[in-house]
């Protein structure tokens, strides 16, 4: 036994021999590696700022370069004696009180952080002195590990050899981030101020300061303001118990209202709405420092040809309907197959003050009728409906939450039975209503979220008019759930970045494909059919919808004519369309079939050049089944007065069709409101005027009905489109 424990403790010893000669070696070894790697890069001043600011490159899907961010080589450069005192002591105050007095490392300040970093766990502070930090920005990267942090202590250290305390001072405030695109004093107070570093105020020359731990969460143009003004106290307390101060300047400097100026970021103008989104994605992964730092190119999802057409086709419609009170509209062209964003308008003009550099694509917007399809679907999934369903057009008024509601269609009218293919075809309100009354807004709400729309929150917030576009939805998420439908109900998360590569071409990251199955195929395939049937809407819209190949397509037009949409896709392609005003002023009349589709048709036509035709193929679970005109039930016999309609499977009519004989059929009635659509017998309950609508999963049952004469759809326009 005491054998056994001396031949353990001789081999736990022996290890922790090779662990201390193994760390001794790292020790030795890391300077020396470190010393020859950045050996050049320490020559100069102008080395050691310019290692690492090469900004960001947005490249299309070619490798094409579109747009630029952050351009931090263009930076200008002043010597220590025009940057004012004051923002000298701020700084030091601020970052590093014992700057004139340490080695380049302050022993204090590694005590304290390593005392932190073994609380929390992690590596989060990194008690870094100024030349430290000039070290981390200039030469090294924002990773923190011991070894990244070991570098820095030995840079800093070579750096103090080198250079004195003023010379790395001044390279320090001429390179640190303050925000907005802004690297070193001269550049921020341009950009923050309007006026040269020597001329800032201390008031100013502090809230400079304050931005520091933060740039894009503290700056006072862009960021928390209130945040930035309560570290500005803090550093000015700090000026004046060091003495760098007096107590009667920080109260001047506290009573200071700086004159701001968003002098906006002097970038190109192609594609910034789909820009900034990009720049957002990658600040919300990498942080806005280091990629403003790091020599970023990004390979996007843009087709930049795409871009441009979109762009100009949406300025010219929104000038055409500019007599009709329209001051701006937006586009986002989704890939069904992968979620990539091909081509993004989020205004007609970036540089208009008012409205510019709004991303309505990104703005949530009520979407009218645009949302019918996501609660039908639903209702088709739970087998409430099919699309000869029969729903009743005709008044009906609903209590639900102590809310009395009587919808309207869009033109007053009612046209009594309705199959569904037809109410949803000609987005007629009432019937859409009906569905949502029996399905309820909870599973309304849950599919919504299914198909990424991220928008609509607590079910309790909204009514029965949410069918009808009550609630607000995004352009970029709705279209997207749109482009689902489209592939076969397998939804893409949209997506604009391919691949970021660093300053060596280094691939940092891939995207991949994450698909997921949230609606059923033979679902999907329902809303395709019934919004490309080209036939069944023209009771409603005419040809104002159709363009040369087989599209499913969709409008959306809000009360008072706030917003009208056009959300239409094939299998391979999907657009959707928002025109309007930002401030939500009503346009004269303008329906989403009169002032979105048109960008629609057009984007669609155009983007689909050269491309083979594709349909949408029906799945193994759709059974395709043709029925009599007469009485909508399954044709047993070979006959002309037939149609083919289409259901999942085990929902399809069960009853033979009785042909009725030459002399019984009537002649068709072009009064299409009086004249009832085929149905297999199915309807769903009618909600009496007094009932209060409560959510359920029940399956609509089959109800007997007489045999009914029922005669084809016919083509007909009408004037006033949705």
């Amino acid at each position: 036994m005491k054998r056994w424990f001396y031949r353990i403790f001789t081999i736990r010893k022996s290890e922790v021999v090779v662990v201390l000669l193994g760390m001794t070696g790292l020790i030795l070894v890391i300077p020396v590696f470190t010393y020859a790697y950045f050996i050049n890069d320490l020559t100069t001043k102008d080395s050691i700022m310019n290692r690492n600011d090469t900004g960001v490159v947005l490249l299309d899907r070619n490798n094409k370069p579109f747009f630029t961010l952050f351009d931090a080589k263009h930076k200008q450069y002043v010597s220590l004696s025009d940057i004012p005192e004051t923002l000298q002591f701020a700084v030091i105050a601020s970052e590093d009180k014992e700057f004139y007095n340490h080695p380049g490392f302050s022993i204090r300040g590694i005590v304290r952080s390593v005392v932190v970093n073994l609380q929390s766990g992690e590596l989060k502070s990194g008690g870094s002195t100024i030349t430290q930090q000039l070290v981390k920005n200039a030469l090294l990267n924002s990773r923190k590990d011991f070894l990244r942090k070991y570098q820095e202590l030995v840079l800093a250290q070579e750096i103090e050899r080198r250079y004195s305390k003023n010379e790395i001072l001044e390279m320090y405030l001429n390179s640190v981030y303050f925000g907005e695109g802004a690297f070193g004093a001269e550049d921020a107070s341009l950009r923050y101020f309007r006026k040269h570093a020597k001329d800032l105020t201390l008031g100013e020359a502090s809230l400079l300061i304050a931005v520091l731990p933060s740039p894009s969460k503290l700056s006072p143009i862009s960021g928390n303001i209130e945040q930035a003004k309560k570290r500005q106290k803090i550093i000015l307390e700090k000026m004046v118990n060091f003495g760098f101060i007096a107590k009667e300047n920080m109260e001047q400097a506290l009573a200071e209202t700086p004159t701001l100026y968003d002098v906006g970021d002097g970038l190109n103008i192609f594609g910034p709405h789909f820009a900034m989104m990009v720049r957002d994605e990658l600040m919300k992964q990498y942080g806005e420092e280091r990629i403003a730092r790091y020599g970023f190119k990004v390979k996007t999802t843009l087709k930049s040809d795409w871009q441009e057409f979109a762009q100009d086709t949406v300025e010219r419609q929104v000038q055409t309907l500019a007599r009709n009170g329209v001051t701006n509209g937006a586009t986002v062209v989704v890939d069904p197959k992968t979620g990539e964003i091909l081509a993004m308008v989020g205004s007609i003009n970036w540089q208009n003050a008012s409205f510019g550099r709004v991303n309505v694509a990104l703005a949530p917007r009520q979407p009218g009728s645009a949302f019918k399809p996501i609660v039908y679907s639903k209702a088709l999934e739970e087998r409430l409906i099919t699309p000869v369903s029969i729903l009743k057009d005709e008044p009906t008024t609903y209590r639900f939450d102590s809310q009395v509601y009587t919808p309207q269609n869009y033109d007053r009218r009612f046209r009594g039975r309705v199959t569904v293919r037809r109410a949803l075809a000609n987005s007629l309100n009432v019937p859409s209503v009906a569905v949502l009354a029996k399905l309820g807004v909870p599973k309304a709400i849950e599919q919504a979220k299914l198909l990424g729309i991220e928008t609509l929150q607590n079910p309790s917030s909204y009514g029965l008019s949410l069918v009808l576009g009550a609630g607000e939805v995004k352009l970029v998420e709705l279209t997207n759930a749109y482009a689902t439908f489209a592939n076969k109900g397998i939804y893409n998360k949209p997506v604009s970045i391919l691949e970021i590569f660093d300053k060596q071409n280094n691939v940092i990251f891939k995207h991949k494909n994450n698909p997921q199955a949230v609606v059923d195929e033979g679902i999907a395939f329902l809303v395709s059919s019934i919004l490309s049937d080209n036939n069944a809407r023209q009771e409603v819209f005419g040809n104002a919808l159709t363009i040369s190949r087989p599209a499913a397509v969709k409008t959306g037009t809000t009360e008072n004519y706030k917003d009208a949409w056009t959300i239409g896709y094939t299998p391979s392609l999907a657009v959707g369309v928002w025109v309007g005003n930002n401030d939500g002023k009503p346009m004269d009349s303008v329906a989403g079939s009169l002032g979105a589709a048109p960008i629609w048709r057009q984007l669609m036509e155009r983007f689909l050049q050269e491309t083979p035709i594709e349909r949408f193929e029906k799945p193994s679970n759709i059974v395709a089944t043709s029925l009599c005109f007469q009485n909508g039930r399954i044709v047993s016999v070979s006959t002309m007065s037939a149609r083919l309609e289409y259901f999942l499977e085990g929902t399809e009519p069960k009853k033979a069709c009785v042909l009725a004989t030459p002399s019984q059929t009537q002649t068709p009635s072009p009064n299409l409101s009086a004249t009832p659509l085929p149905t297999d017998g199915t309807t769903i309950p009618t909600i009496s005027p007094a009932q209060t609508p409560k959510p359920t999963t029940e399956t609509a049952k089959p109800t007997p009905k007489k045999p009914r004469i029922q005669h084809p759809v016919l083509s007909v326009t009408i004037t006033v489109p949705q």
